[in-house]
């Protein structure tokens, strides 16, 4: 399934957990989310990570739910940075952008990943 696929609206964070087991070679952000059209979770790692922006509002009682979320198509500044800032070293990475909006605290969430998987539970 392609990550635009997905039905993000009202999907609620549980948890996002930064994984550096491997450090350099596959640095992962997981999403536990609750799905709201089958009240079922899942995980999406994001992999091989090589950019995170979190601007994250807390003190809201209420549980975090995305308004959207997407796969750029197109690339973006902070896209052109990261290829520029590695001087050619990754230029053979096919990296993607993958921007969250969320309802309840009005944050944003902005990863440059070479992709994703879903984990089902």
């Amino acid at each position: 399934m392609r990550f635009n696929d997905f039905i993000w609206h009202d999907a609620v964070i549980k948890k996002i957990e930064i994984d550096r087991n491997n450090p350099g070679n596959n640095d992962t952000i997981v999403f536990n989310i609750r799905w709201p059209e089958n009240n079922r979770d899942s995980f999406i790692a994001l992999q091989e990570v090589y950019f995170a922006k979190m601007d994250l509002n807390f003190g809201i009682v209420a549980d975090e739910t995305i308004s959207h979320a997407v796969e750029l198509e197109e690339s973006d500044q902070d896209l052109n940075n990261i290829y520029s800032k590695w001087r050619g070293i990754i230029d053979d990475k096919k990296l993607k952008v993958y921007k969250f909006s969320l309802n309840s605290t009005g944050s944003k969430i902005k990863i440059i990943a070479k992709g994703f998987r879903e984990y089902k539970l």
